[in-house]
């Protein structure tokens, strides 16, 4: 997809994040928003994955470790074809498969998440078996910045470096808010850059609502022959609804009859200028 055709997509999965939450009553909005951009330009422009091939054992691999924000990656599989839209209808309700946190059980999804600092050993396993079974595909995991201390990822890094898995590339929706406060305070893990490289990771950053900057980024793994890839992506939690940017209370806040006419209108007008 082009930048142009990358910003509408956005804005319609940002509309349909909104309008599922607020059906459901329930959700992860503020997360939701901020890593929207980057599920677009993966599953848009770089995943060899499709519902046609998802059973094919050389397909690609996107393992989301932030499973809590399961509402972006939810509208994306539907518009790719995964499932039909009108199934999100159904999203926490009862008897669903669609409920808040990924289930395999729900076509497309790659692995359970949700216990927060999973994904990415998840992924390290996934990305080692490639390795060994001499298969080409590529493993991606996105994790958010709150899930860091989270000591499974700090083994994980450390495995997928002794095994040099270049075919691994976690990203980090660097939001910087958690649900009990900003991350700096609740248990710091910058420098991020710093630390993961002394991991043996070979690491990168990136303005994680710049199509371009995404698209770039992307097309350069891997950064380093052998080494895996982390990319930070600077977010705003909220994004792209004024009054839920840099909000702590969005994190799984729910709007209300008022607020989704307003956060629909914002849309739609941000929708004019592109």
């Amino acid at each position: 997809m082009t930048e142009r055709e990358l910003a509408q997509k956005s804005i319609a999965y940002r509309k349909n994040i909104l309008k599922y939450i607020v059906g459901a009553n329930a959700g992860h909005t503020g997360g939701s928003l901020s890593c929207i951009d980057i599920l677009n330009v993966l599953y848009n422009n770089f995943l060899n994955v499709s519902p046609e091939t998802f059973a094919s054992p050389d397909r690609d691999r996107y393992i989301q470790s932030k499973g809590h924000c399961v509402e972006a990656l939810f509208v994306v599989l539907a518009d790719k074809g995964f499932f039909a839209e009108s199934d999100l209808e159904t999203l926490c309700k009862y008897k669903s498969h669609y409920i808040g946190h990924p289930t395999r059980k729900v076509h497309g999804v790659e692995q359970n998440t949700g216990a927060l600092g999973h994904g990415l050993p998840v992924a390290v396993g996934t990305a080692l078996a490639a390795k060994m079974d001499k298969k080409a595909y590529r493993v991606f995991t996105l994790l958010g910045d709150g899930e860091l201390p989270e000591g499974s990822n700090w083994e994980a890094a450390l495995t997928a470096s002794h095994y040099k898995l270049d075919n691994l590339c976690a990203i980090v929706d660097k939001n910087t808010l958690q649900i009990t406060g900003p991350t700096a305070d609740v248990c710091n893990t910058d420098p991020l850059d710093k630390k993961f490289e002394t991991f043996g990771w070979s690491v990168t950053e990136v303005d994680g609502h710049d199509f371009k900057a995404l698209n770039e980024t992307l097309a350069k793994i891997p950064f380093e022959t052998g080494k895996p890839n982390l990319i930070i992506a600077h977010t705003v939690k909220g994004k792209g609804i004024s009054f839920m940017e840099n909000q702590i209370k969005w994190h799984h806040g729910v709007p209300n009859k008022d607020q989704y006419i307003d956060a629909v209108d914002e849309l739609n007008n941000a929708l004019a200028l592109v």
